[in-house]
């Protein structure tokens, strides 16, 4: 475990070397982490913000302060969290609870304008590309990017395509796109470059709603494919 600032009111604890060794681990240790962190409830933390490899710690150095007025907040912090760490069981990763979440997409053209692109890649049919996008067992890796965009892991290896040389300006909210070996939903219009085969009509975060975010890291997803009729079906 390493333990490094980023800038005066955050550091990043690094949890694992290698995701990409073991992805499935590698975030079950990260999860578990969290969740020893949150658990402790240190003093002056603000926010966790949990990655690939890393947990993100926000911190308010004011708080920090008054917690431990004759220390340096980072050391202290950094005692705080190593002893937080410390009290994880051995078999912690393998009990991180996730919830299967089912993501509605249609891969109508409507929706879709770079299946066609994604098909050549691949050397597949679009109907193909569809059917093994949608038949995957995926998992969040981390929320981020903009505000509830997942990035998921899973995608069957075939279906990996470079980003679009040229980004958009706006791709539409709900966007089911690929980038690289990843899959991932746009929650909003934003600029992005991945490559759009679908939409889903679910609102994948809404200021209104507690918690905000239908997914979270450590969240299963799996995608199922439905008509225009379907899509035009669901509550705006």
């Amino acid at each position: 475990m390493e333990i490094v600032p980023l800038g005066d009111s955050a550091l990043i604890v690094r949890v694992v070397d290698d995701f990409a060794r073991n992805p499935e681990a590698s975030l079950n240790a990260v999860l578990a982490a969290l969740r020893s962190l949150e658990a402790a409830a240190i003093p002056g933390v603000t926010e966790l913000a949990p990655a690939y490899s890393t947990v993100g710690i926000f911190f308010d150095v004011a708080g920090i302060a008054r917690a431990a007025p004759e220390q340096e907040p980072f050391d202290w912090l950094s005692t705080k969290i190593e002893s937080a760490l410390k009290v994880r069981s051995a078999g912690s990763e393998k009990g991180v609870k996730t919830q299967l979440i089912e993501i509605p997409v249609c891969y109508d053209r409507e929706f879709a304008p770079d299946i066609g692109d994604v098909a050549r890649v691949a050397g597949l049919a679009e109907a193909e590309v569809i059917h093994r996008h949608s038949s995957a067992a995926y998992r969040v890796n981390c929320v981020g990017f903009i505000a509830g965009f997942p990035f998921l892991s899973g995608l069957p290896s075939e279906l990996a395509t470079p980003r679009r040389a040229a980004p958009r300006k706006d791709v539409p909210a709900g966007s089911v796109a690929i980038g690289g070996a990843q899959t991932g939903i746009y929650p909003r219009n934003s600029p992005g470059g991945w490559n759009v085969i679908g939409r889903t009509p679910l609102r994948l975060f809404d200021v209104q709603r507690e918690p905000p975010t239908i997914l979270r890291a450590g969240d299963r997803v799996r995608f199922r494919e439905i008509s225009r009729e379907e899509f035009g079906g669901f509550p705006q």
